[in-house]
């Protein structure tokens, strides 16, 4: 932002609703609206009603429920931020808040904005909208018929022709969702590029090229490879005070829990396949590291690899060495 902004707003965003602080002319006010497209427009109604043409807007990155809201304020012409929830949750602890509803949490989160400022969030191209629509749909689907499976196992005879039909349609779908996907990206000569460099790095298939190109193809929005890491939720996290607090590092965790489950199979693969990764796992493993810290370690070295391979514009080299391992 070019000048800071008198109205902040704060926004704690759930699948049927989003509740509503404005912080403007030193009063507080609280709305709560429906999170669906009647609810999206609307809101920018109010806030002209309410005599803000300008403001910063921050919404928690905590799920996919806030995105087509954001896009909708960022249209508006507002300054829109989405912000790692760990980072909001650590702005509470420093108020000392106890009350958690979903109005105190609007309300934090716009003082987390008025206090922190955080940068601006710019919507992806219409062209990965669509790519990001794709993926997700393909993840629910695949969902919808494990889920089927699972039921097909236990269920009652008179039932099983039914499930079984489902899953055959769900089976048809799920194809020409990947075809879908698969022309989306090859149609797109940028997103074609991206593919063909992802290819290259042994354990990167197609289902992980595509979440990678709808989720964060826009690589130069990340500073470096930790700050990706950190994005997806694959990036230690050491507990440390002292002599006498000292924990074993973990993985934090704070990304979407769907991004980073794709990350896992991927990994496994890599152990096997991927030279760095290969060297990798006799060295953690000759240090008496648990194979479930091997496996994490594997996941962020391959985002590591995505990152390199993306911003350089160069495909993988098996004969790199990362001497930071």
């Amino acid at each position: 932002m070019d000048e800071p902004m008198n109205a902040v707003v704060g926004i704690d965003v759930s699948k049927k609703k989003f509740d509503l602080a404005l912080l403007h002319n030193d009063k507080c006010k609280h709305k709560v609206f429906s999170n669906d497209h009647s609810g999206h427009t609307s809101v920018v109604t109010w806030l002209h009603k309410q005599d803000v043409q300008s403001a910063h807007i921050c919404l928690e990155s905590t799920n996919i429920y806030g995105e087509a809201l954001a896009e909708v304020l960022h249209d508006a012409g507002y300054v829109v931020s989405i912000v790692n929830p760990a980072r909001i949750k650590g702005f509470a602890l420093s108020e000392l808040a106890r009350t958690k509803t979903d109005k105190t949490d609007a309300s934090l989160i716009a003082r987390f904005c008025q206090a922190m400022a955080p940068a601006a969030w710019i919507p992806d191209p219409h062209e990965i909208r669509e790519l990001k629509a794709l993926v997700r749909r393909l993840e629910g689907l695949n969902e919808m018929r494990q889920q089927e499976v699972n039921r097909l196992h236990v269920a009652p005879d008179i039932i099983k022709d039914d499930i079984e039909h489902h899953i055959a349609f769900l089976d048809k779908e799920i194809k020409e969702t990947k075809k879908r996907i698969r022309d989306h990206i090859d149609n797109r000569p940028e997103l074609k590029q991206k593919k063909t460099l992802l290819e290259s790095i042994p354990g990167i298939g197609e289902a992980t090229i595509g979440i990678i190109l709808s989720e964060f193809s826009q690589i130069d929005s990340f500073t470096n490879a930790k700050a990706l890491a950190a994005f997806i939720g694959v990036a230690p996290r050491e507990r440390q005070s002292g002599t006498s607090v000292r924990s074993r590092s973990k993985m934090s965790k704070t990304g979407r829990s769907q991004l980073r489950k794709a990350f896992f199979m991927p990994a496994m693969v890599a152990l096997r396949y991927n030279p760095i990764l290969i060297a990798m796992k006799t060295r953690l493993t000759d240090a008496g590291k648990s194979k479930m810290t091997i496996v994490g370690a594997a996941m962020r070295k391959l985002v590591h690899l995505i990152y390199g391979v993306l911003k350089s514009g160069l495909p993988f080299d098996p004969n790199y060495v990362n001497r930071k391992g």
